[in-house]
């Protein structure tokens, strides 16, 4: 019985949990639709498509938390990031995502 609870538990979990596309279609504006366009105020002229995947993990939590800066924009990150509410679910289903899209020349590594 409890195997049956705990299973239904995560499938409930990751039926909230968005696909990374989805979620992705939020940051569009500032990082264009494959991800292709440096961030306004970003450090280093970087784009985010094809960056590790754990790296932007890292960043995204970082975001959550208020902790990441990676330029001169972070504050709307921090916003967005509050105002978007993502779980750990969402955050690795975007990453995900982002990290397959097709790399440019200046793609974060």
């Amino acid at each position: 019985m409890k195997k049956f609870l705990l299973l239904g538990v995560l499938a409930t979990g990751a039926l909230f949990a968005q696909d990374g596309a989805t979620i992705f279609k939020k940051c569009v504006a500032c990082h264009g639709p494959n991800a292709e366009k440096v961030a306004p105020g970003s450090k280093g002229d970087v784009t985010i498509n094809g960056t590790d995947k754990a790296i932007l993990i890292e960043q995204l939590k970082g975001y959550a938390a208020g902790t990441a800066d990676n330029g001169g924009s972070k504050q709307i990150m921090y916003n967005n990031m509050k105002m978007w509410k993502l779980t750990d679910a969402d955050i690795e289903a975007v990453a995900d995502y982002i990290s397959k899209l097709p790399a440019s020349a200046t793609t974060r590594k």
